[in-house]
């Protein structure tokens, strides 16, 4: 099978698990469902690369085991938020229902279908590094992994963080600044896309690798422009009013980093 067989074949089945995850979606009326889907859609894909690439065994079972554990923690992750909330849907997913109200169900399929083509474009790094023959376990792979040992151990612990903060009654109303959140609004997002940046380090020396750049500059953009930090502010000054406005001023957005002084 060739590698653009394998992308097709990857494409097909992401396709395929978005129409189930639609039919459950319309059923339940949450179409939040849809970011835990997209989370773990990514393991099968990798193991597919792994079972019908024939780069070197080394370099695709660490790549694997990589998109694996990663890929697992966001989803279960994403199920315990999501489902903790059920019925009620995620604000995002409200507003998109009241936006196309009548035509609910056509407009999720096709979104759901959009999500599918995502998931396989960003797993095209993933299926470069299982795909050359001639790439043997480098200095490069150390280093993608070790930029990966980074951000999943900070991702955890940023969600760790702020789910308990939350869990806390005391802190209704208030804004998270402990542990990783007193230096980022976001260390979450900025740990997730660092998860991009090993990838495609590890597909960087494959051949064609370097155009996967387009995976960690893709996730950038989405975190920065458009339903991460964007949507997820709004929330928060819509909640926390005049606190989250002063923890804006003090607080980087996205990279962690020292809190600027003399604010008001």
């Amino acid at each position: 099978m060739s590698g653009f067989q394998l992308f097709l074949t990857g494409l097909g089945i992401a396709s395929l698990l978005m129409v189930v995850i639609w039919v459950i979606a319309a059923r339940i009326k949450n179409a939040g469902i849809v970011d835990i889907a997209w989370a773990m859609g990514f393991a099968p894909l990798a193991l597919l690369y792994r079972v019908f690439g024939d780069g070197e065994p080394k370099r695709q079972n660490l790549i694997t085991l990589m998109v694996v554990v990663w890929s697992l923690r966001l989803g279960i992750h994403l199920w315990k938020r999501v489902m903790g909330h059920y019925p009620e849907e995620d604000g995002r997913y409200r507003e998109l229902r009241r936006a196309v109200a009548g035509h609910e169900n056509f407009f999720f399929f096709w979104f759901f279908q959009a999500q599918a083509v995502l998931l396989a474009l960003l797993s095209i790094p993933v299926l470069l590094a299982n795909f050359d023959t001639h790439v043997q376990l480098g200095w490069y792979d150390f280093l993608g992994f070790s930029v990966w040992l980074i951000a999943i151990y900070g991702e955890s612990l940023a969600d760790r963080q702020l789910d308990a903060f939350k869990a806390d009654p005391a802190n209704r109303g208030k804004v998270c600044e402990q542990g990783l959140w007193y230096y980022s609004r976001h260390p979450n997002y900025f740990f997730e896309w660092l998860i991009w940046v090993a990838f495609f380090l590890f597909a960087f020396p494959a051949a064609w690798g370097w155009t996967t750049i387009f995976a960690p500059a893709l996730m950038l953009f989405f975190l920065l422009r458009v339903t991460g930090i964007p949507y997820t502010e709004e929330q928060s000054l819509r909640s926390r009013g005049e606190a989250y406005r002063r923890y804006q001023q003090s607080t980087s957005a996205f990279v962690p980093w020292f809190k600027r002084k003399n604010v008001a």
